[in-house]
């Protein structure tokens, strides 16, 4: 009891109740078209390209969840007899599984386990992202990183001979161990940041 109580303080503050809310609306929406796949525009080759809405609905995932990283009573938590980078590590790992169970969603409407392991590959990569976005520009600027690399995935991210650009690990095949590897990577440097860092102070300052 004496570590629950702080707990749901610590994410009733950074508001993923209300964060989450909004990404199950973004799953069930998402769940909904699992069927239909997402055209790669062709703006760079003439091309044929599509992926399952499944794989994307991650990067929104990703987006709103980073956002509620940081507390904006940060310089209280500075002070409490709590172990912050406890809380912070536990509360990473649970965004993380949050992502994940979202991102399971749309296998209730058909989607397949390739589908889903794609699709669950990009939520560890964008959160990573947004994590560092977070610590880098402020929570509320979490999205900056998954979108800078999301546009020119999606416009640049296919070679002429119809396959995923090395670089362009979201669009890559679930069975991609390039793709996996750098999602990892994505996460724990996201994870890293977060843990060890605290929000920027012109983010504090905002909620002065």
């Amino acid at each position: 009891m004496n570590y629950i109580r702080p707990a749901a303080a610590f994410i009733r503050c950074r508001g993923l109740p209300r964060a989450t809310g909004v990404a199950l609306l973004v799953s069930l929406a998402a769940t909904a078209f699992a069927g239909q796949r997402v055209a790669v525009p062709e703006f760079r080759y003439l091309v044929d390209f599509s992926v399952p809405v499944a794989e994307i609905v991650p990067l929104a995932h990703a987006v709103i969840l980073a956002t509620t990283l940081f507390s904006p009573m940060a310089d209280l938590e500075h002070t409490a007899a709590q172990p912050m980078p406890r809380h912070r590590a536990l509360y990473i790992v649970a965004l993380l599984a949050l992502a994940l169970g979202l991102t399971a969603l749309p296998l209730l409407a058909g989607a397949t386990a390739e589908v889903y392991a794609s699709a669950a590959r990009n939520a560890v990569g964008y959160l990573g992202l947004g994590m560092l976005g977070a610590a880098l520009f402020g929570s509320g600027l979490a999205w900056l990183p998954p979108l800078a690399m999301f546009g020119p995935t999606l416009l640049l991210g296919v070679d002429s001979d119809n396959s995923p650009e090395p670089w362009a690990w979201s669009l890559h095949a679930s069975d991609s161990t390039s793709a996996a590897v750098v999602a990892a990577a994505l996460w724990l440097t996201g994870a890293a940041a977060s843990t060890t860092t605290g929000p920027r102070r012109a983010e504090r300052a905002e909620h002065d």
